[in-house]
């Protein structure tokens, strides 16, 4: 009796934990699994096709572990056969199955390294917007050299329209990251990296810092705006009549280190910014002309 009110303890606790992960996530977004880019799509394929091809493995060692301990339990008297010692059909399974899932993972993680190369331009036939991203001390700083305007914790682009992300940093490392839209890329003091994002639809999505960077790392968040051209269009004209003025002087006291710092809108007076910030750490005696 009490074996048995042992085993419905630990049933109810399995039970229980699956049905508060089952209600954490029916009422959480979880971004990964939500894409609403091209690029975000393709690597949820990816994640989900490496999932179940591990769980193959993993579910059935899972529930053979539970059939063992109780077949083979102090209790039941299992039969005992000290003589056999090889079963090739055993053999076959715990050794071919993980070597052929490991095979199709190998070939999948391959292709998709080289499809989704965060270098690789998005081509649909419309011209890709250039934004720069510079990592600071905790903030995001964007510069649109075409439209000659910079923000700070908030980027918006045109949905449907390929976007080339520069990215570096003058701070300690970073990865940004916007999870509906791709994955993340490090941000490096004189380094550029690229990244190559598409929104599918208008909306607006969470941006992210993804690489412990200090004290205020915790509120080095971006908010991300997908809009129709139209839309951008006049969110761009708003901030060349609303924003401050971004040079290199309020560049560097904007470069100074703050936490949980509001959305800000600046006029780019240096389309060169972005150029000099990758400079200054490669030539110290670096200047902007």
């Amino acid at each position: 009796m009490k074996k048995a009110f042992k085993i419905a303890i630990v049933v109810l606790i399995c039970l229980g934990f699956i049905a508060l992960t089952a209600l954490y996530i029916s009422n959480h977004t979880i971004d990964v699994w939500e894409p609403k880019g091209m690029i975000g799509e393709k690597e949820a394929e990816l994640l989900a096709t490496a999932s179940l091809l591990m769980l193959i493995v993993v579910i059935p060692v899972f529930i053979l572990t539970w059939i063992f301990a109780w077949k083979y339990r102090e209790s039941n008297k299992s039969r005992h056969e000290p003589d056999w010692e090889h079963n090739y059909i055993a053999e076959y399974c715990w050794w071919g199955v993980p070597i052929v899932i490991i095979i199709i993972l190998a070939v999948t993680t391959w292709k998709s390294t080289h499809d989704l190369n965060p270098f690789t331009p998005i081509e649909n036939g419309k011209k890709p917007i250039t934004i720069q991203v510079v990592a600071l001390d905790w903030k995001w700083l964007f510069l649109y050299p075409e439209q000659g305007i910079a923000t700070v914790n908030f980027v918006q682009f045109p949905e449907k329209t390929p976007i080339s992300f520069s990215i570096t940093s003058d701070a300690p490392m970073n990865s940004f990251w916007i999870p509906q839209l791709g994955g993340q890329i490090y941000a490096m003091p004189a380094m550029r990296s690229k990244l190559h994002l598409i929104a599918n639809e208008t909306g607006t999505f969470k941006g992210v810092s993804a690489n412990l960077s200090g004290t205020g790392f915790a509120g080095m968040r971006f908010t991300a705006q997908a809009s129709t051209d139209a839309e951008f269009d006049q969110w761009v004209l708003k901030v060349k009549q609303t924003g401050k003025h971004l040079n290199l002087d309020s560049y560097k006291q904007l470069a100074e280190p703050s936490e949980y710092n509001p959305v800000e809108y600046y006029i780019l007076d240096q389309p060169g910014l972005f150029d000099w910030i990758l400079m200054k750490y490669m030539s110290p005696e670096h200047s902007m002309h």
